[in-house]
């Protein structure tokens, strides 16, 4: 039952008390507030890396080569490793039912690629038609290459988005004629990347085209492959690591590479990374949660002590009290509604700013690896909701304190 001679003792003890109860009440808020940013700032960082990692296919297993560092076999360390068509084919018909889609890649670094008077340096690929999912590319204009064109050697071309505002401008670039290092190509695409301008600076072509007319050969560069779904991360996560150990030791096989050499063959599960930047934000959201939770136990030992000052000052007025008939009951109820007043008008003070300050910062926000930070309201809530039951937790001791002092000696208090 609502009782206004209750709220004026504490408005009252309040007025009496300004400095103590406001540098309480920050010690508490700054609590929260403090909690709420750390919060954020984990969800920024997991924002941040997903988002790293939506640039490419979620399960991609990317593999390319290098030089040998050790002999092996009697070959001297210092080979280059050169991949090619074979090693390709023969990873796609071993692993036919595991992979979803596969590419290898003949990369053509610096082409020169020119329309009408503009011209500019962009990497050209000669890819599948499958390197449009592993590379998580969207269609912006007309299509993505097809397998027809790889089997046609055609010499059609797929721009990125920052290549057609850098040769067409406004203009349309579907069906026209761009020359890629002097040999014309035409347009049927063009292509957005989540990962940005660095990835929309690229052209891809056929790879039958690419080895054709640009002297590749059967070599290629690297290869991507994506694995089938399984039915949860962690059955997916263990097929895909299976393959990446399977693919660099077939590799290193092929090609006469010691099994302990680490540079000759170069395999990038994306999983396994993203498996491990998790776990480190796991950590980190952890380490914020103890951070902040320290910060607020410290408010709420205040809010403690000063509720011990409190029963202190008023020692003889609980006596008096106490003395003409007042309850126990009524005397730990006293201790406790001043106490949960203030825990959760600062704890909704704290809140509310951090929150208010995330609102107006948090999307504007973007530098490495933190995107957006934001906060779980929910959590915060319910956090604010305990920090008010500490609060009450840590009234009542005093407050039992004061409902156990005698009459007697609470009067003859000075």
């Amino acid at each position: 039952m609502f009782d206004i001679e209750r709220w004026e003792e504490i408005f009252d003890t309040i007025r009496k008390n300004k400095l103590r109860t406001f540098l309480t009440g920050v010690s508490v808020a700054s609590g929260i507030f403090i909690l709420v940013i750390l919060l954020a700032l984990g969800q920024g960082m997991q924002n941040g890396i997903s988002k790293e990692f939506e640039q490419d296919a979620s399960n991609r297993v990317s593999v390319w080569s290098g030089v040998t560092s050790v002999e092996y076999k009697g070959l001297n360390p210092g080979r280059f490793i050169q991949m090619k068509n074979e090693d390709f084919d023969f990873i796609k018909t071993k692993f036919e039912n595991d992979l979803e889609y596969k590419s290898s890649v003949n990369r053509i670094w610096s082409g020169l690629a020119s329309y009408k008077k503009e011209n500019g340096s962009y990497r050209i690929e000669g890819v599948y038609p499958d390197y449009q999912f592993i590379e998580n590319a969207s269609m912006t204009a007309g299509r993505f290459l097809n397998i027809e064109d790889h089997r046609n050697i055609e010499k059609v071309a797929v721009i990125g988005y920052r290549v057609q505002q850098d040769l067409f401008k406004k203009e349309n670039p579907i069906g026209k004629i761009v020359k890629l290092s002097g040999i014309n190509f035409k347009v049927v695409g063009v292509y957005t990347d989540p990962g940005g301008e660095r990835e929309e600076n690229r052209v891809f072509i056929p790879l039958s085209t690419s080895q054709r007319v640009y002297n590749g050969s059967n070599v290629i560069r690297n290869m991507g492959f994506t694995m089938q779904p399984q039915n949860t991360f962690e059955e997916t996560l263990a097929q895909s690591k299976v393959f990446s150990e399977e693919l660099e030791k077939i590799l290193k096989e092929r090609h006469t590479v010691a099994p302990q050499d680490t540079s000759a063959i170069n395999v990038f599960n994306t999983l396994t990374e993203v498996k491990r930047f998790f776990d480190l934000i796991t950590m980190i959201k952890l380490f914020f949660w103890v951070v902040g939770i320290c910060t607020i136990i410290a408010g709420v030992v205040g809010v403690s002590n000063i509720m011990l000052i409190i029963v202190k000052e008023r020692t003889r007025e609980i006596g008096i009290r106490k003395a003409i008939g007042a309850q126990p009951w009524s005397i730990i109820a006293m201790i406790l509604h001043e106490a949960i007043f203030v825990t959760a008008i600062a704890g909704f003070t704290g809140l509310l700013f951090g929150a208010g300050l995330l609102e107006l910062v948090g999307p504007n926000i973007e530098v490495d690896y933190i995107v957006n930070p934001s906060v779980n309201f929910n959590v915060a809530l319910t956090t604010v909701f305990i920090l008010i039951f500490a609060g009450a937790l840590a009234g009542f001791f005093p407050a039992r304190r004061a409902a156990k002092i005698k009459p007697i000696v609470a009067l003859r208090d000075e």
